[in-house]
C-alpha cells in the first residue's frame, strides 16, 4: 500500500531518471559522431595520399583529392584544412595528406582545427 505521503512521487523520479538517461544517450551518440567523423577524415586523408602517389599527380592532386571527399562527406567546413608534402616514410619516399578538421561538439559544431589525422602512401616508382 503506498502511504499518503509518497503519493504522487512516481512522476518526480521518472522525470530525474529520464533526464539522466536522455543525458547518457545524448552523450554516447556525440561519441559517435565524433568517431565517425575521424574515421571519415582519417579514410580522406589516406585517399588523397594515395592519389598523389601514383605517376604523374602531385602533391596538390592529393589535397584537391581529399578535399573532394571530406566535402563529399562531412562538408566544406571540413574541408579547408588539408595540406600535402613529399617525405620519406619507413625509410621509403612517401606523400603526406594532414587534415585539421573541427571537433564535434554539439552536433556537427565544434572548435575548428581540433582533429588533426594524416594519411601516407608510399610514392610509386617512375617506369
Amino acid at each position: 500500500m503506498i502511504r499518503e505521503a509518497e503519493r504522487g512521487s512516481a512522476p518526480a523520479e521518472f522525470v530525474l531518471s529520464a533526464v539522466l538517461l536522455l543525458a547518457l544517450v545524448l552523450g554516447v551518440l556525440q561519441v559517435g559522431a565524433v568517431l565517425l567523423v575521424r574515421n571519415t577524415a582519417l579514410d580522406a586523408v589516406a585517399e588523397g595520399a594515395r592519389w598523389a602517389a601514383i605517376v604523374g599527380n602531385t602533391d596538390a592532386d592529393g589535397v584537391a583529392r581529399a578535399q573532394q571527399v571530406l566535402t563529399d562527406s562531412l562538408g566544406p567546413a571540413y574541408a579547408s584544412g588539408v595540406s600535402a608534402t613529399t617525405t620519406v616514410w619507413h625509410d621509403q619516399p612517401a606523400t603526406e595528406v594532414t587534415a585539421r578538421i573541427p571537433l564535434p561538439v554539439i552536433g556537427l559544431v565544434g572548435p575548428p582545427a581540433a582533429i588533426e589525422v594524416t594519411g601516407h602512401a608510399a610514392l610509386e616508382p617512375e617506369p
